[in-house]
């Protein structure tokens, strides 16, 4: 009896344990974000709707305008963002030519809004080209460099970046202060990234900013997340939508935190439902995909892949899908070489670590396990801190015997399975 008795206390104990476990482990509740899972109207939509339509008014009685054009592809990006409707980014591209070929390319203020479109669509290059028309004409010189920062920043010249950073130095500036963020975090240096986008949001705060203290949320967001902070990840997404209750990013980054810190998919797959109601960008068919061959439902991962497919289809996307595409392709034995293909364009446009990795990725996956070792020797080993190129270099090590640094590697890769997803768990215990 009193062995039945220990028993039932050890089984008491181990429940109570487990509990507590999942207890400490559970950081989303529903009951916080149920409310922006639910909302008929879009506030913000109808308000750059409203703006969108009042600018063309005015441009249809008075074509001649063209500052209507500006005003015109204002509405559109916003529209853009809100919703990921690749046409209205094209509609704004259109409106920025527009008015800055009346203006013979020497309007500054044109020349940046044009080139943040071409940002936004992975057109660095060609936004890199008009922000050094922006800067030789010297008008608005600061806005100029912030922006030659960020697509120096995304084409990999960090010399540059740390060039222009050292001219517009100022920790009292919120412009300055994200982008030395940015920085800090694409060398590694995520506490001091985390440090300066938290003054960056003091700021946004004071200046009552409402898109600033949003955007800023949404990002601080991500870092917390990949610092492993992820109850203040949570929170954080969770501000950004009490200012927009249709921040679909911001839903998406809950979705993550459900899926790959709680292991909760099918609540993860019920939030991304609300997400892509709202929003059209391809890459949210992925996770959805993601998701469903984490729970074994193949049928429903391949559907899901199929709508991405779709929509990427779409000349306009241009390559702002080339990671996502080569990463998919790769796992294609029929789409292998098309992946390659894409990377080594990639490699040619952006030619960043990240980029080098993709195309070192592609190579082992087509079987040139030592051209994929010497890229990545030579671009992204001690170049790149993302756990993902992290994982593809431990692999291509592996395939050229170098177990020695693939389990060096694994420590590093064992505390970033968060932002790797579940799906990589088993695949890094067993390097």
């Amino acid at each position: 009896m009193k062995n039945i008795q220990l028993i039932l206390l050890f089984v008491t104990f181990s429940i109570a344990i487990s509990c507590n476990k999942n207890k400490t482990k559970q950081i989303t509740n529903p009951r916080d974000y149920q409310t922006y899972l639910n909302i008929d109207e879009n506030a913000s939509l109808k308000k750059a709707n409203k703006e969108l339509n009042f600018w063309k008014n005015k441009l249809d009685k008075t074509p001649s305008q063209y500052p209507y054009n500006s005003k015109l592809a204002s509405a559109n990006s916003q529209i853009f963002q809100l919703t990921g409707d690749i046409n209205q980014l094209k509609n704004a591209e259109e409106n920025l030519l527009l008015a800055n070929k009346k203006t013979n390319f020497n309007n500054v203020g044109y020349l940046r809004s044009l080139s943040k479109n071409y940002i936004s669509q992975h057109r660095f290059k060609e936004a890199l080209e008009l922000l050094t028309k922006a800067e030789y004409n010297g008008e608005s010189l600061l806005q100029t460099h912030y922006m030659l920062i960020d697509v120096y920043l995304e084409i990999g010249n960090l010399k540059k970046v740390e060039s222009y950073l050292s001219k517009v130095k100022n920790f009292k500036d919120f412009d300055y202060l994200i982008r030395v963020s940015k920085y800090n975090d694409h060398i590694g240096n995520l506490d001091n990234a985390i440090k300066y986008l938290e003054k960056a949001l003091k700021i946004a705060k004071s200046s009552k900013n409402q898109n600033l203290i949003q955007w800023n949320y949404t990002n601080l967001a991500d870092y917390y997340g990949h610092a492993g902070r992820i109850k203040d990840s949570y929170n954080a997404y969770l501000n950004a939508l009490k200012i927009n209750p249709n921040n679909s990013y911001a839903k998406k980054g809950i979705a993550w935190i459900v899926y790959s810190y709680e292991r909760n998919p099918n609540e993860a797959l019920r939030i991304l439902e609300t997400v892509v109601s709202e929003n059209s960008a391809p890459d949210y068919h992925l996770l959805r995909a993601e998701i469903a061959d984490y729970v074994g439902n193949i049928a429903e991962k391949e559907k899901e892949i199929k709508k991405y497919l779709t929509k990427v289809a779409n000349q306009k996307y241009g390559a702002m899908y080339a990671k996502s595409n080569v990463l998919l392709f790769a796992d294609n034995n029929l789409q292998k070489q098309k992946a390659l293909e894409i990377a080594k364009e990639e490699v040619k446009a952006r030619p960043t670590a990240q980029s080098y990795d993709l195309l070192a990725w592609a190579y082992y996956k087509n079987g040139k396990t030592i051209k994929a070792l010497e890229i990545s020797k030579n671009h992204v080993i001690g170049k790149t801190f993302e756990p993902e190129a992290l994982l593809h270099t431990v692999n291509i090590l592996k395939a050229n015997g170098n177990n020695l640094k693939a389990q060096e590697l694994k420590k590093e890769l064992l505390g970033a399975i968060y932002e790797l997803g579940p799906l990589t768990e088993n695949e890094i215990k067993n390097i």
